[in-house]
């Protein structure tokens, strides 16, 4: 972990400099905030873990703790690229209203950041959801995308009955324009790999495949749109989910107006990681990019590069967000560890990627 937080160093310097040679430069990133429950009890959601009576105990001392927190994330960034992210993922918000909680927090409230959201079937209770500057992109339209299993090209070890009841989170799809220019955003949380769930990979790969149809349509409905798909994709870049089912190339003159960059794939390669389980590094919280941003146009936003090695992507691995000491010394600093809560931030590290013109 030493040789990626000194790495990490060197991209924060290197991305301060390059940016002042540049005209207009957005930061669109995504976080797993790690279960941001509010304390009141809602009968559709399983949130009785997190309520005052709750296993976790969650006081309303605890959920202020827990805010303050993700605001100080949010707003590190910020001061990190000398912009707020022009778009924001978010993954593991129970719902609205814990949003708008985290936005009026004193720490980004003048970002201004504006709610993309909606309630999703998931089992657990949890949503994804987009966060976005007014400033920077204009919306248009959103849209709730069901994960089904309708129209999947995949050979199912689950049952019929299996594949009914099954529940996930909806993949969020938001479509805009960043000076003029149209962008189609994915925000997703992949069905988890907890328990060994029968046939889970093929459920994440499901939620690859549902992206990459979708984004093709909006390419063919709006010829030269920029597209991101971002989330927990609980896989690796490397993972059929991302490489095969949403085609996702390590190198940026693979890809073709079919597939999509992976910026993160040549990152784990490296040693990197986004989120550390029994000693073991992972890179789940993705960003894939189009080829209209890859191979951008003349005068038209595209991918910039964020280090002297080449890397397209960051992993916010601050300091303050990672354990100091103890048996989980430079991994991620959680809210809860072993059961207890310990006031820490979230399970994952935040990445984000920068496209300028």
């Amino acid at each position: 972990m030493k040789k990626i937080l000194v790495t990490f160093a060197a991209i924060a310097l290197f991305s301060t400099a390059a940016y002042a040679q540049k005209t207009q430069n957005h930061v669109i990133g995504f976080y797993n905030l790690e279960n941001l429950f509010d304390v009141y009890n809602d009968p559709v959601k399983n949130d009785e873990e997190f309520l005052p009576e709750g296993k976790n105990k969650w006081t309303e001392a605890k959920y202020q703790v827990k805010l303050k927190n993700m605001a100080k994330v949010i707003r590190a960034m910020k001061e990190e690229n000398g912009v707020w992210h022009a778009l924001l993922g978010v993954s593991e918000i129970e719902n609205r209203l814990v949003l708008e909680d985290l936005v009026w927090e004193e720490q980004i409230r003048e970002a201004n950041y504006q709610i993309i959201h909606y309630d999703g079937p998931d089992r657990r209770g949890v949503d994804v959801a987009l966060l976005y500057d007014p400033k920077v992109f204009t919306f248009i339209e959103s849209e709730s995308i069901p994960f089904t299993f309708e129209g999947s090209s995949i050979d199912w070890i689950q049952s019929k009955e299996e594949r009914d009841y099954f529940r996930t989170r909806d993949i969020l799809m938001v479509h805009g324009t960043i000076d003029g220019e149209h962008f189609a955003v994915y925000v997703a949380h992949l069905p988890s790999r907890a328990g060994g769930k029968k046939g889970g990979n093929q459920l994440r790969d499901r939620g690859g495949e549902i992206m990459y149809n979708h984004a093709m349509q909006m390419q063919a409905k709006y010829p030269g749109i920029k597209i991101i798909c971002m989330g927990d994709m609980n896989d690796n870049p490397t993972d059929p989910s991302m490489a095969e089912y949403l085609h996702g190339k390590e190198f940026t003159e693979e890809v073709t107006d079919t597939e999509f960059f992976s910026p993160f794939t040549s990152m784990l390669k490296a040693g990197f990681g986004s989120l550390a389980y029994q000693g073991v590094w992972s890179i789940y919280d993705l960003l894939l990019v189009n080829n209209a941003l890859v191979h951008p146009q003349e005068g038209t936003f595209g991918l910039r590069q964020l280090h002297k090695k080449g890397y397209y992507g960051r992993i916010f691995n601050a300091k303050f967000l990672t354990n100091q000491a103890g048996q989980y010394k430079g991994t991620p600093y959680r809210t809860f560890s072993n059961g207890a809560f310990i006031g820490g931030y979230s399970d994952h590290y935040p990445t984000y990627i920068v496209i300028t013109k």
